[in-house]
């Protein structure tokens, strides 16, 4: 039964809508110029896309609008095919929202949302990590006033601002480092004040008062009154050869974007989303926007963050806030006239700082330092290489990573622990027992037709360095599959020890699912009695083996092993 909406709902959406439309002004035209586009496209994606999300969404936390990474992503992509502030170029982006909303929704429509678990959260946050670097010195020109080129990679950054330092325009940088100051330590000392609408509006008071931008300090200039006229996005088989690949990156990580705040914040309030449902909600808004002149838009962690801890409820706080953006179309774009650059980049590199998690490297490399690998190479592709190169290569690494594991089946040498009557790993029970002439090892893996020679090298290595051996036992507990070329290989294996080196070699404890797949190979007639056992232990007593004691009392006699 549908949860009524109540008078309380209400006032509580509606303050959180309030709430949203404070960040989302000033967010919407930073995201936009951090695009290459102008400030009021900004506005225009926090409209009516708001709206249409709003009517097919299953989260109900979830704010969309412009992004700072999906932002960065539009100019990298369309940088490379188009001029920034040519009406080329703002084609491109239009055209290249209506893809993104068409992925996504296709995606949806068929199901496909568990595509995005194939990148992992290592390299997820590696890539985040070095795109906020990107996003923060690609506002240096604002910052410092100077004319920089569209570099994505940090070197060139660098090397691009130490060239042409010397054209460093003070006012302009004053403005941005005090706008940088007050936004953090604001954050600081009261997360509710809206600070940076707040700054908005102090720095347009003051540049228009002062002539500031007679003195050289950019500013944003004529934002255009009212609702987004319609405009079909212009298909050409040329723009959309050119922008389908920033297209499906941007309609991937955006949904990854989306769904990781949407599902940490709806298992907060005990419900569930639906990942389709979210793809066919974030793509039919990104279709219907292209038709009002949007930039793609995704969902956002801070915005989303607020919005619940404003105490937001439904999704009619995205209905409140596109309703109170579009007011601002209608009536109060001319106040944005003598708003700085500066200030608008300030905004842009206060909100991606947080976004900067070197812990996350640390804790990683502490805990699984494969995770940490995949974490590194991703963060320092993305820097030096390029911003839609590094998710690609960090996702390609950790393929590798995770096929090179396949392709070792884990095998762990056998020792016996006399006083705990158990057989356990040598490397991390180095006093543990061992046989001359027996070789105990365990297999942690399913077998297939990838790691299957592995075993045999690995067994083979261990016969070679114990000359005495006459028997290996292969404890197959931990084996929980076994595909037709494993079961051939161990075959011949076995076969060949036995005929060349007069070795006897045995598995214990194989389940169900794998002593099925021998039985139908024939091992249960051609090698009964090498299968038969379910554990070492019953192995070893049946055999009579001998497992000598490591107790040093002289009345004592050598310690036969028993159950």
């Amino acid at each position: 039964m549908k949860e009524l909406y109540t008078r309380d709902l209400l006032t509580k959406d509606l303050i959180a809508g309030i709430t949203l439309f404070v960040m989302l002004v000033p967010q919407g035209m930073a995201y936009a110029m951090l695009a290459g586009l102008p400030p009021v496209m900004g506005l225009y994606a926090s409209t009516l896309p708001l709206l249409i999300y709003a009517l097919f969404a299953s989260s109900r936390h979830l704010s969309v609008g412009p992004t700072a990474i999906t932002s960065l992503l539009v100019f990298s992509g369309i940088s490379a095919v188009g001029q920034p502030g040519t009406s080329e170029y703002v084609t491109l982006v239009i055209l290249l929202a209506l893809m993104v909303g068409l992925f996504q929704f296709l995606f949806g429509v068929f199901k496909l949302g568990f595509i995005v678990r194939f990148i992992s959260p290592s390299v997820l946050g590696g890539y985040t990590s070095a795109a906020a670097i990107i996003i923060a010195l690609s506002q240096l020109k604002h910052l410092l006033g100077i004319d920089l080129g569209n570099y994505f990679q940090v070197h060139l950054l660098f090397y691009d601002v130490l060239k042409r330092i010397g054209n460093l325009h003070l006012i302009t940088l004053l403005i941005g480092v005090c706008s940088i100051t007050v936004l953090v330590l604001m954050k600081k000392v009261s997360p509710r004040i809206p600070t940076a609408l707040l700054l908005i509006l102090v720095s347009i008071v003051m540049v228009s008062s002062l002539g500031l931008n007679k003195e050289g300090v950019k500013i944003v200039g004529m934002v255009p009154s009212g609702f987004p006229s319609l405009v079909f996005p212009t298909i050409t088989i040329g723009g959309i050869k050119q922008i389908i690949l920033p297209a499906l990156t941007i309609a991937l990580l955006g949904f990854m974007e989306s769904l990781a705040i949407g599902k940490s914040i709806a298992d907060k309030e005990k419900y569930k989303i639906n990942p389709n449902r979210e793809l066919k909600a974030l793509g039919l808004a990104n279709i219907f926007g292209s038709f009002f002149q949007i930039l793609p838009i995704n969902g956002s962690f801070s915005r989303s963050a607020v919005n619940h801890q404003s105490g937001g409820a439904t999704q009619m706080v995205s209905v409140f806030t596109g309703i109170l953006i579009l007011i601002t179309l209608l009536f109060f774009t001319s106040y944005f006239y003598y708003l700085p650059n500066a200030v608008l980049a300030a905004i842009i590199i206060a909100a991606v700082l947080k976004l900067i998690d070197l812990r996350q490297f640390i804790n990683l490399i502490k805990i699984k330092p494969v995770d940490g690998w995949s974490w590194l190479v991703t963060f320092l592709s993305t820097l030096f290489i390029g911003i839609q190169w590094g998710i690609l290569i960090g996702a390609i690494f950790s393929f590798y990573l995770l096929l090179s594991r396949m392709f070792k089946s884990n095998i762990i040498e056998l020792g016996y622990l006399e006083k705990e009557k158990k057989f356990r790993d040598l490397k991390r029970f180095p006093d543990a027992i061992t046989l001359d002439d027996v070789i105990f090892v365990r297999i942690d893996s399913s077998l297939h037709f990838a790691n299957i020679f592995y075993l045999e090298e690995k067994v083979g290595d261990l016969i070679y360095s114990k000359p005495k051996v006459n028997m290996v036992i292969m404890d197959f507990s931990g084996v929980n599959d076994m595909d037709t070329t494993a079961c051939n290989s161990l075959e011949e294996f076995k076969d060949q020890l036995h005929q060349q080196n007069n070795i006897e070699l045995y598995f214990v404890g194989m389940k169900g699912l794998v002593r099925d797949t021998i039985n139908r190979a024939g091992w249960n007639t051609k090698y009964k009695k090498e299968i038969g056992y379910v554990s070492i232990e019953k192995l070893l007593e049946e055999k009579n083996i001998i497992i000598p004691s490591t107790r040093k009392s002289e009345t004592e006699t050598p310690f036969i092993y028993m159950i």
